[in-house]
């Protein structure tokens, strides 16, 4: 019986101590959150310069010529596209004004290719006028044969003498 006892009190004393809550540890502290700041905006974007469309290679207004086949005043097929767009840009640039200057090859006489100088250049001026410009923007000149782009004698170099060159003042 003291046995008996003796193991009663061991197993009480055992599990009291086994009883015994055990102590938690301490959570450490939540660290502080870190500190979002609010995403700058990006940088606005520089204004773009307006580019003048007459100043932009990739423009059809780059291109300032017609061009025309032996003894023809007629702007041509290919040409009035180009033709009917600097009288677009022109009508909505009242204070822009354009010199055309109507030329031929070297053949044919004097005042004959003055005078085709000048139907050349009329022509273009007359399909500006049509597509917006005003009268007060446009002057016709012919240099007849006087101011060629090539001074061989041949067709290939004729060819680029039979022209009108828009020329827009500065």
């Amino acid at each position: 019986m003291k046995k008996l006892i003796i193991s009663i009190v061991l197993v009480n004393l055992l599990a009291a101590c086994a009883s015994e809550p055990k102590k938690e540890e301490a959570a450490p502290a939540p660290a502080p959150a870190p500190k979002v700041e609010a995403p700058k905006p990006a940088p606005a974007p520089a204004p773009k310069a307006e580019v003048d469309p007459l100043n932009d290679p990739a423009s059809i207004l780059a291109n300032r010529s017609t061009y025309y086949p032996f003894d023809v005043s007629v702007v041509q097929d290919e040409d009035k596209p180009m033709v009917q767009a600097h009288a677009k840009y022109l009508s909505e640039h009242a204070n822009r004004k354009v010199r055309l200057e109507g030329n031929c090859d070297e053949r044919g006489s004097n005042e004959y290719n003055l005078g085709l100088g000048q139907r050349r250049a009329d022509g273009v001026n007359k399909m500006l006028e049509v597509g917006g410009a005003k009268a007060d923007q446009l002057e016709s000149v012919s240099y007849g044969e006087e101011k060629p782009r090539c001074t061989d004698h041949n067709e290939a170099c004729w060819k680029q003498n039979r022209r009108t060159d828009l020329n827009y003042a500065r």
